[in-house]
């Protein structure tokens, strides 16, 4: 299932930063008894009718830039940079496949930051 499982991954975003897949569409990528967690928000979604309802009632969806997406077999994380409007969220998705669906996502978002002068010597 591995490379089914990538394109999968891949196949939800082009480019351009725009889903290609309609909330319809990605529902049936999902197991029936998915499962979403946010972390950072302490949201707990499941089911995979609940996924398509809030999907479905997203007021402003943000434009999405996939930059890597790693794993192999079930187990992926895909990173990526969300525009909502002007404000930038970095997000590290770990995607769970069961069956060929996806069955569990944790999205854990992240705003950018200055870095700390000391840290300079370290980095480019």
């Amino acid at each position: 299932m591995t490379d089914r499982n990538r394109e999968v991954l891949e196949g939800l975003w082009p480019s351009d930063g725009v889903l290609k897949l309609s909330a319809e569409d990605e529902h049936t990528l999902r197991a029936e008894d998915y499962v979403l967690e946010m972390p950072q928000s302490g949201e707990r979604l499941v089911g995979r009718d609940k996924m398509l309802a809030l999907q479905s009632e997203y007021p402003n969806p943000p434009s999405i830039e996939i930059q890597r997406i790693v794993g192999e077999g079930d187990h992926f994380v895909v990173l990526g940079r969300s525009d909502y409007g002007g404000e930038i969220f970095y997000v590290a998705n770990v995607v769970e496949f069961r069956d060929g669906r996806i069955a569990r996502e944790t999205r854990v978002y992240g705003s950018p930051f200055d870095p700390p002068a000391w840290r300079a010597p370290y980095t480019s």
